[in-house]
């Protein structure tokens, strides 16, 4: 199987709406008949009526999952109006561990090109909303935070973009901001409470009923058919949970 039909084949949600505006010549471009199927999906209906965000399939497949990483990544590059090529450079190395070698190529291109488009992250994320599952929309959050690390700093106007895309894909603040603490550690020292969605005047009782939850919350096997990658965002998330859990353990003498 080609890199391209790997990382775009089976693709079900993404292929119409506004992902499949942005997309379209791409795909298609990539895969054989892939322009049909998005010609059937986005034209309209039998008396010419467009459609609305309905899809090709009910949920999400994994490739809908990487498309909607790029599209996603493209929003929160471009968030502060610059596009710079050391940024660029410092997601190659997640492209290739989430893409592999050849993958992460088209996906580099694909992302060249939405670079290059006018992106409505509230339209997307929304689309994203439909049809993806809250567990994995949550990683898909948690990912884009660990990207916007990856140059050495999370500056505003990226956790900005990313917290408007949480918003719109309707993920629960006390959520977004447990996630946010993780990249926060060094300067808030309540981040093990945020991360636990508790605050620090909670009893130990609730510490650990607060953990309790936000273990089963971030389970890996609840995102188990979203793809590796994603797993492996809840397995650290996972991991960041017992982190936080343990430290306020160790403040508290427990």
């Amino acid at each position: 199987m080609s890199a391209s039909k790997w990382i775009f084949g089976g693709l079900g949600f993404v292929l119409g709406g506004p992902i499949g505006a942005l997309i379209g010549v791409f795909i298609a471009s990539m895969i054989d008949g892939a322009s049909q199927l998005l010609l059937s999906d986005n034209d309209g209906d039998a008396q010419g009526h467009p459609h609305s965000s309905r899809q090709r399939t009910t949920h999400a497949t994994q490739g809908d999952i990487r498309v909607s990483i790029i599209v996603l990544l493209a929003c929160v590059i471009k968030a502060d109006g610059r596009i710079l090529k050391s940024e660029i450079s410092s997601i190659k190395p997640f492209l290739v561990r989430n893409f592999g070698e050849e993958g992460a190529k088209q996906a580099l291109q694909l992302l060249k090109q939405l670079l290059q488009k006018d992106i409505n992250p509230a339209e997307i994320a929304t689309q994203i909303r439909q049809h993806v599952n809250y567990s994995v929309r949550l990683e898909l959050v948690h990912l884009l935070l660990e990207v916007a690390k990856a140059d050495g700093e999370v500056v505003e106007a990226e956790t900005n973009m990313i917290q408007q895309i949480a918003f719109h894909m309707g993920i629960a603040t006390a959520d977004y901001q447990s996630l946010l603490s993780l990249y926060r550690k060094n300067r808030d020292a309540n981040w093990a409470y945020t991360a636990l969605e508790i605050l620090p005047t909670a009893r130990d009782e609730e510490v650990k009923k607060a953990y309790r939850r936000m273990a089963m919350k971030y389970h890996p096997d609840k995102v188990a058919n979203a793809g590796e990658n994603i797993r492996q965002q809840a397995t650290d998330k996972f991991r960041a949970i017992n982190e936080a859990y343990e430290h306020i353990k160790s403040i508290r003498g427990l």
